[in-house]
């Protein structure tokens, strides 16, 4: 008798923990963010869980093993109230789950508009980051071996207000820009969406908005009412969206490890199902071929 057994994807961070390392780091602009040049070699602070003080945003690589590689890609925008970046729970632990899964991730480090003395806005310049993350990665899609059409956006609490700015609308290329960057769309493919921030939820959304996964917990005060927004904004749409609203859980339980609560801790599983069914995984196009 064969045995099939599926290890929860919160047990398996544990096994690729120490196997998944970063790539690269590529900033978003080569000589520094616009009208910020001069400050882009300032340090950033790190400690423990979080990073802050940045002023020369980047996206940080985390590949796949080449032969589990699937083509799809995910921008992650970790959370911290655009104060900080909650790098590790946030940024790496759910680069591993997605490397796990044959996805290619970019951890984006936006700017942020709450951090002591920070000269930026968030509705300006972390807007602006996410959607330069998109454009440069859909650019060097070939460079990364992944597929321009299957590229995602995935925020955490403030890192979800910035996927609100930049998922539904204003994200088409300029294609007389020098930059060949800017030439390219912003727009994502798909998003995922936990406990998101309330700030940036669209009145509407368009009929070709990118499929969603919404996950939150119910007793979160902050951000479960965004989700609920959104969700009612897809269904408007008719656009496939599925929500996750858990009965615990609160804010912040990141990829499920920090909560001694069963569904709360499976929660990653029910991701990697949401991207299967999607055919992100899989393009739809190759899953005929096989079944044919």
């Amino acid at each position: 008798m064969k045995v099939i057994i599926r290890c929860s994807a919160f047990v398996f961070l544990l096994f690729c923990a120490l196997s998944t390392s970063a790539q690269t780091v590529i900033p978003l602009w080569e000589k520094g963010a616009p009208g910020f040049e001069n400050r882009r070699n300032e340090p950033e602070q790190a400690k423990d869980y979080w990073v802050k003080n940045i002023h020369n945003p980047s996206l940080t690589v985390y590949a796949p093993p080449a032969d589990k590689a699937t083509g799809a890609a995910i921008i992650v925008c970790p959370g911290g109230g655009h104060r900080l970046l909650v790098y590790n729970s946030e940024g790496v632990a759910p680069a591993k789950f997605y490397n796990s899964l044959g996805i290619t991730v970019f951890i984006l480090k936006y700017r942020l508009g709450r951090d002591t003395l920070s000269p930026y806005k968030i509705d300006v310049h972390a807007k602006q980051d996410g959607q330069r993350a998109i454009r440069l990665v859909r650019s060097r899609a070939a460079e990364f071996g992944i597929d321009p059409n299957r590229i995602g956006i995935m925020g955490f609490s403030a890192g979800g207000e910035v996927v609100d700015m930049v998922a539904f609308g204003g994200y088409d290329g300029d294609a007389k820009a020098t930059d060949p960057i800017d030439r390219a769309s912003a727009k994502p493919n798909y998003i995922v969406q936990v406990y998101p921030g309330p700030l940036f939820v669209p009145e509407h959304i368009n009929t070709d908005a990118p499929p969603a996964f919404l996950v939150a917990a119910n007793d979160d005060a902050c951000c479960s009412l965004p989700l609920i927004q959104l969700l009612q904004r897809y269904r408007e749409a008719k656009v496939p969206v599925e929500l996750h609203m858990y009965a615990q859980g609160d804010h912040a339980f990141n990829m499920g490890t920090n909560r001694n609560l069963k569904s709360i801790n499976h929660w990653p599983d029910r991701l990697a199902d949401w991207l299967e069914d999607s055919h992100i995984l899989k393009p739809e196009k190759d899953l005929k071929k096989v079944l044919h």
